[in-house]
This record gives structure tokens, sequence and C-alpha cells, in this order.
């Protein structure tokens, strides 16, 4: 049994399955059948999960990020077998987000994935080195958004009734989400030069914050996501390049 639950590949297997069947589940089929494999398969991975704090201790399994994630969503799967056993708490609230996090089951798989922990770093990497603009652009937005809320809120309150609400308008105005519908609602009825004034704001506000402040976050998340690599290609040029000096000066003593 020990070496059946510590079978990665195995429980891969298993891990596809059970997804397939929430899959399945959550597209409105209601079937025994479905019922049982999930439960089964939940209780492999409770099993797997006991194994291997016997395995490898409290510290040792919680230490290691990958089975910390397994551990987690096995945890967070367990009290939606609560719905199977006892029917009547299956449309209690809190059961039902149980058996919607199910799905983070497909997490498990992730470890499968090729070169996944180097482009975690990678990711990680470029958020330190872009934290700084990202921060920046965030502030922009907020500013902006408490300027919105006092001078549009009672004109559009479905978008700037409060800074909060305006912070989300604006944020959906700078990914182009709605950029002809907000400044619309804005302008209403009111006289055809304020609406050209506040379209052209509107306008300004597109092109600053939507296509130039995203285009640059774009563009500084992927350069920094690339460093590493060009580290590397660099490191390998400078070898390279050494190489060959001695090679020539090698060619020298001999001539």
């Amino acid at each position: 049994m020990k070496k059946i639950l510590l079978n990665e590949k195995l429980i891969l297997a298993i891990v596809v399955i059970n997804v397939v069947v929430i899959f399945v589940q959550e597209c409105g089929v209601d079937h025994l059948a479905l019922s049982l494999i999930d439960i089964v398969c939940t209780l492999i991975f409770v099993a797997e999960m006991v194994v291997k704090h016997r395995e490898y201790g409290l510290k040792g399994y919680w230490r290691d990020r990958w089975n910390a994630l397994d551990g987690i969503v096995t945890l967070l799967s367990v009290p939606a077998l609560l719905a199977y056993v006892i029917p009547a708490v299956a449309s209690v609230n809190t059961i039902i987000i149980f058996r919607a996090l199910r799905v983070f089951k497909l997490f498990r798989t992730a470890r499968r994935f090729p070169h996944l922990t180097e482009i975690w770093a990678g990711f990680k990497l470029a958020l330190r080195q872009s934290a700084g603009f990202l921060l920046g652009y965030f502030i922009v937005i907020v500013v902006i958004s408490m300027f919105n809320s006092a001078l549009f809120g009672k004109v559009a309150p479905q978008y700037f009734a409060t800074p909060l609400d305006a912070i989300y308008s604006v944020f959906r105005f700078f990914t182009v989400e709605g950029w002809y519908e907000i400044p619309e609602a804005v302008v209403g009825n009111l006289a055809p030069v304020w609406m050209h004034v506040i379209r052209l704001y509107f306008c300004l506000l597109l092109i600053g914050g939507g296509i130039i402040g995203m285009s640059l976050i774009n563009s500084i998340f992927v350069d920094a996501l690339a460093a590493d690599n060009n580290d590397d290609v660099k490191a390998k040029l400078d070898d390279m390049e050494r190489k060959l000096d001695r090679l020539l000066e090698q060619q020298k003593k001999d001539e």
C-alpha cells in the first residue's frame, strides 16, 4: 500500500480521473457512480497524505512546496464529502464552497509540467523587478479614481459612486473595457462644449493610462522575465570568448 500511495504516476492518473469526474458533475450530470469515484479518489488522497506524513514527518511533509500544495487541496476537498454522507447539508453555503474548491485538485498535476520551477522563479524575479512601476501605476489609478469620483460620482453613480467603484471603472477603462460606455454615461445631456471636453479628457486617459501605461507594464514585465535567460546567454558568450582567446594565444605560440 505504501509503494502504491507513493507512486507519483499512479496518483497523477487518479488526479486526472477525479478532475474529469468533477468536470462532468459540474456540467450537471448527477450519477451515483460519479459520486462514488469522487469519494474514493478523495479518500485515496487522504491516505496518501497520511502515508507521506509517516514517511517524511510533519515538518518534512509541509516543508516541501508540492506536498504542501497537495495537502491544502486535500484538506479543502474533505469537507465536501459531507454532502455525500448527509444529503441535507448539500445546500449549505459552506459545503457548496468546499465542493467548488474541489476543482483545485487540478493543481496537483502542476508538478509534472516541464521547467515549471524555473518559470516560477523567473516570474518571481520579474515581479520583484517591476514592483516599483506596478505600485506607481496603481497609485496613479487610485488618484485618478478619487478625482473621477469627486467629479462624476453624481452624474454616473454606476461607475463613480465611491472611490472603490471608480477604481474598478478606471481599471476597466485602462484595459480598454467599456472605453466608450463610461464617457457616454458621464456626458449624458451636458452642453456640447462640456461633452467635447469630457470626451477629450477620457481620450487622454485612454492613451496615457491604457495604451501607453499597459504597454509599459507588459514590456517591463516581459523584459524582467527574460532577464535570467539573457544572463545565461551572456555568460555562455563570455565563456566562449575566453576559450577563443586561449585558442588564438595557443596558435600564436605554436607559430
